[in-house]
């Protein structure tokens, strides 16, 4: 296992006094990152588990970080031993794969690797004692509702084995719960964007604000995948939430793992608005200070006209609600590009 100044081999245990201890298991990627960052703010003791091959080890500043793959035939042992001697007392999992194009085409590694990892810290829990668990799940598992407006009460059906990996990491947790006495909660995101920190920019091509500054710096006209959906503007509309609100509903679904009333497991996290594709690249225009004229191309398969997430049972059971503009979500996005330059 490759080691580097600042980080423990899985057997060497981080030791703390009594102390609020979390583990973040894929922390040092884009997402985990910041729920890191927030966490550290708050005074918490914060122990990053990562393999580092899509996170980076300097996005982990202030907590320690333990390399890792928790797909390993031994990862249990080697979790549970962890969170025995840093004395956690929670668990915020995101370490997985989530490329619905890749999962298509290796859906072999994302069932293996998605769940089995999954299923490695639900037994290292149970194992250390540690109850409370946050799970990063997606809007995936939805699919393609015919619906305006997404709520938890519907039935999900994904479309994709990356969906299909998360809805069953769901039932897991549940089914954790029942054997083990845990207390979990799943936050089904919808679609990320922005950077809290420019250092913790999200370096993946892979969503439409990454994708389309992108292609500005190569020079190339930014393409929108069809003009005729039944919208304002006829392109399609999504629910875009900032990478920092996403982080502090973490923060808040954790307190409320602590506290006594736990009525429901899964929470929807957006924003309840959306905004098409044609005021996304608007305001990416506005922020860049410059006009961008896209070119219009063919309608992609399976899209949707309208994705939006219905943020109720978030806000009235865990107080959250989410603090941040599209134009945030943006700006954010086009300093840390221009601070990585």
């Amino acid at each position: 296992m490759r080691m580097m100044a600042g980080s423990r081999s899985a057997c060497e245990p981080a030791r703390y006094a009594d102390a609020m201890t979390t583990l973040v298991i894929g922390g040092a990627g884009y997402i985990g990152s910041h729920v890191v960052r927030l966490l550290l703010e708050k005074g918490e003791r914060v122990v990053v588990i990562d393999d580092l091959s899509t996170g980076f080890r300097e996005r982990t500043t202030g907590a320690e970080l333990v390399e890792l793959d928790v797909t390993r035939p031994d990862a249990a042992e080697k979790l549970a031993f962890q969170m025995k001697a840093s004395g956690a007392n929670a668990v915020i999992h995101f370490a997985a794969h989530k490329q619905v194009g890749e999962s298509v085409a290796k859906p072999e590694m994302y069932w293996h690797d998605n769940v089995a990892g999954l299923a490695h810290v639900l037994e290292a829990c149970a194992t250390a004692g540690v109850r409370d668990v946050v799970f990063s799940s997606s809007a995936a598992v939805y699919g393609m509702p015919d619906v305006d407006l997404v709520t938890e009460d519907l039935t999900p059906q994904p479309i994709n084995p990356y969906g299909a990996t998360k809805y069953v990491g769901e039932w897991m947790l549940a089914d954790a719960e029942r054997a083990h006495d845990l207390r979990t909660v799943a936050l089904r995101y919808f679609n990320v964007a922005g950077a809290g920190w420019p250092e913790l920019a999200d370096t993946l091509v892979m969503n439409l604000v990454p994708i389309v500054l992108d292609a500005l710096e190569q020079g190339k006209t930014p393409i929108v995948f069809g003009n005729d959906y039944n919208t304002p503007d006829g392109t399609c509309i999504r629910d875009y939430v900032h990478v920092l609100d996403l982080a502090d509903a973490h923060i808040a679904a954790l307190e409320y793992l602590r506290g006594e009333e736990r009525p429901h497991r899964v929470f929807n996290v957006g924003t309840g608005t959306g905004s098409s594709v044609l005021e996304v690249i608007e305001a990416i225009g506005r922020a860049l200070g410059q006009e961008i004229t896209p070119t219009i191309g063919e309608r992609r398969p399976g899209d949707p006209a309208r994705l939006i997430c219905s943020t109720d049972r978030i806000r009235e059971t865990l107080g959250w609600s989410s603090t941040k503009t599209l134009d945030d979500i943006v700006r954010s996005a086009v300093e840390a590009r221009r601070a990585a330059q």
